[in-house]
């Protein structure tokens, strides 16, 4: 584990190596902290906290002053681990002008060390903009939870040939645009370790099979918190659920009959 801060050098080298990268969700300073002490590689402020953290049922409503916030939550808790900010929905699709100025308002006010954006071909220029100026963009394809209207829900994607070809010339493009890794979410295993074989940057999957130069996870799933959504391709890790809901009735209860807070916990008269 390298003692120095992550940098977007060190991660496109990781493919070559044939080091996994590893890549998990946070959204505030604490988080962050454990995450990054625990030697997780990237740390990704997803447009997930709509659901995670507003309590939306889709990642629809989140705006650029919420992923700024949550951005610079993270970027403080975050000594070694690369930093990517998602870009919310609508903020970068209208045009590549507002895709530069969100951009540079993640790396300038959120403190992130680069941008995710979700598309194929279709925002190949617009990644291409962006990266020209200097900010590293991390790509998105497969299933794109922004486009969760037009899919019909969140559905795995690229099965069939046409929907596989699809799949890999948008992988293709994107890292031909300039992006420094891609997301592969929501495809059959097989053809993220075709896109992973054919594309020269690293891929980080979710649900996308064991074949990708990384892996993703939110860390609500991996600790056991979040259970309105439990997809297939989750590994709980722990059950900090029932740890916390377990915790917070001890107190309740405590408070209750007082036992809560002791001598101990108080403060005395000096003497």
């Amino acid at each position: 584990m390298p003692e120095k801060k992550i940098t977007v050098p060190h991660i496109t080298a990781l493919k070559a190596k044939g080091q996994k990268i590893v890549m998990v969700t946070a959204y505030d300073y604490t988080f962050a902290r454990l995450l990054d002490g625990a030697g997780v590689d990237i740390l990704l402020v997803g447009d997930s906290l709509g659901m995670v953290v507003q309590g939306r049922k889709n990642t629809l409503g989140v705006t650029m002053d919420h992923m700024i916030y949550h951005s610079h939550c993270v970027a403080r808790g975050a000594e070694r681990a690369h930093v990517v900010c998602d870009l919310p929905f609508l903020s970068y699709q209208a045009s590549k002008e507002d895709a530069i100025r969100v951009s540079g308002a993640a790396l300038k006010k959120g403190k992130a060390e680069a941008v995710k954006m979700e598309g194929g071909e279709e925002i190949a220029e617009t990644i291409h903009a962006v990266v020209s100026l200097g900010i590293p963009v991390m790509g998105h394809v497969g299933l794109m939870p922004q486009r969760v209207q037009q899919m019909g829900g969140y559905k795995v994607q690229g099965r069939g040939k046409d929907a596989a070809k699809k799949v890999l010339k948008d992988a293709k493009a994107v890292a031909q645009a300039g992006a420094y890794s891609i997301v592969l979410e929501g495809i059959p295993l097989e053809l993220a370790k075709q896109v992973t074989k054919e594309v020269p940057v690293p891929t980080i999957g979710i649900g996308s099979g064991p074949h990708c130069d990384g892996q993703v996870l939110v860390c609500y799933d991996l600790l056991g918190m979040f259970e309105d959504i439990a997809p297939k391709f989750v590994k709980r890790y722990a059950d900090l659920k029932k740890t916390i809901g377990a915790a917070a009735g001890a107190f309740a209860e405590e408070v209750r009959g007082g036992k809560f807070p002791g001598v101990e916990h108080s403060f005395l008269e000096k003497k």
